[in-house]
């Protein structure tokens, strides 16, 4: 088993975090060491797919304790689920925010209107202002 381990240091590596990072994660029983290669930790490989999904989870906004818990949840863990539902409810209008941001930026590249941020089709795009 000692040879399918990762050190920490390509562990690093591939996942695109510190080893400090990783040691933090650690401490927060986020990931597991499942050895050491001298002194240094070695993780399975499976480690690298964990870190990304906490990677993920906090891009969209979950707390460590957060996604520990998340971590940790059984099916039928009904409180965290009701969580796991508004948190998707925030990253969907995340989502919708950021669509419209591209949007905008999408139309004012070509737009001509003078000044571009009084554009209807611009304020449209941004804030949802209805044209016409």
């Amino acid at each position: 088993m000692e040879d399918t381990l990762i050190d920490i240091g390509e562990v690093a590596r591939q996942s695109g975090l510190a080893a400090s990072a990783l040691r933090f994660y650690e401490r927060k029983g986020l990931i597991e060491a499942e050895g050491r290669n001298g002194l240094r930790r070695a993780y399975r490989p499976e480690t690298l797919e964990r870190l990304a999904l906490i990677t993920c989870a906090r891009d969209a906004g979950f707390t460590l304790s957060e996604i520990a818990e998340f971590l940790r949840a059984r099916p039928s863990d009904a409180r965290l689920r009701e969580r796991m539902a508004a948190k998707e409810r925030e990253v969907s209008e995340r989502v919708a925010q950021l669509t419209r941001l591209r949007d905008s930026l999408r139309h004012a590249v070509t737009c001509d209107h003078d000044p571009l941020v009084e554009c209807p089709e611009f304020k449209q795009a941004v804030g949802r202002v209805p044209l016409g």
